[in-house]
């Protein structure tokens, strides 16, 4: 039965099925799209899904239309054709290729904005998907910004960053603690922190201290938050450099002592173990070098395989 809800099936999928259904071939569809064959294939497999019925028949020799399959090929075009028709369809500038990016607003705000148009160059635009949910590489997504241990299973992810925790806060409220203040004295303002509340654990107890919840302290989504609130005042945060590092830079956040941990989880950009498309490549060693990177990590991360960079 066809999907009962009352939204469209996402765009790119039915893009892909047409091209797909017109070339009869998932190869040569991902020849034309320039995806790799396996993202034709989820992203076929996912709008099978949305619509609740099989569009084509997968055999030895390649793959036919079922009769639902040409009857749904029929309206794709359709709508397709109408979209394109009347300028509905977004496109992006001419002569770049589009890199779809999915990143938490914290990585997003804190650290990519500042530098998204020099990433881009006259080459490439970067269509960002915002979102803290684990990415899901058969909606078209080329590459992810996640937090976490890793590795994971399926992908290839490598460290962004090696991230010192300690505390910061508004410059009044620093004056308030006074210089290289005692873990017990921080403990005498609320504590803001995102919604991993490890790094203050981790930090605490460095410090001799068990750390455990209370009222006054603050949990915010995404770490965005977390400064923002640091800076109005409402509490001591941890940094996490380099997503700190502007507002300690503009003084409108200080240093409230120099002891540190290493944080216990890493931001890490992820990658498919398909191929990469060539723009996604090249946008990858543009973010990991602007990151710090050296070239030799670099080019492990964007070559063919399942080698996995650490």
């Amino acid at each position: 039965m066809v999907h009962s809800s009352p939204t469209l099936p996402p765009l790119d999928t039915l893009e892909t099925f047409a091209r797909a259904a017109r070339l009869g071939s998932f190869s040569a569809a991902a020849e034309e799209s320039g995806l790799t064959h396996g993202a034709v294939s989820r992203q076929v497999s996912r709008l099978e899904r949305w619509m609740g019925i099989r569009l084509f028949s997968r055999e030895a020799r390649g793959v036919t239309l079922t009769p639902e399959g040409m009857r749904f090929f029929a309206r794709a075009e359709e709508a397709l054709s109408m979209l394109s028709d009347t300028g509905e369809r977004w496109s992006p500038s001419r002569g770049k290729a589009v890199v779809r990016l999915s990143v938490t607003p914290s990585v997003a705000s804190l650290w990519l904005f500042s530098r998204l148009q020099r990433l881009e160059g006259t080459d490439i635009h970067v269509e960002l998907v915002l979102e803290h949910r684990l990415a899901d590489f058969s909606e078209g997504i080329d590459l992810a910004v996640r937090c976490g241990k890793g590795p994971w299973a399926g992908v290839r992810g490598m460290r962004i960053w090696s991230e010192r925790a300690f505390p910061i806060a508004a410059p009044a409220l620093a004056r308030r603690l006074g210089p290289d203040p005692e873990a017990q004295a921080i403990l005498g303002f609320p504590i803001v922190h995102d919604s991993n509340i490890e790094g203050w654990r981790r930090w605490l107890a460095a410090e001799g201290v068990t750390y455990a919840p209370r009222g006054e302290d603050r949990r915010f989504e995404d770490y965005n938050i977390v400064i923002e609130s640091c800076i109005q005042g409402l509490g001591i945060a941890l940094a996490r450099q380099p997503l700190s590092q502007a507002a300690l830079e503009s003084g409108r956040l200080v240093a409230i002592c120099d002891r540190w941990v290493e944080h216990h989880v890493a931001f890490h950009l992820i990658r498919p173990d398909d191929a990469l498309r060539g723009p996604a490549g090249e946008f990858a060693k543009r973010f990991l070098r602007e990151a710090g990177h050296e070239e030799a990590a670099i080019a492990a991360f964007v070559a063919p395989g399942r080698q996995r960079a650490a």
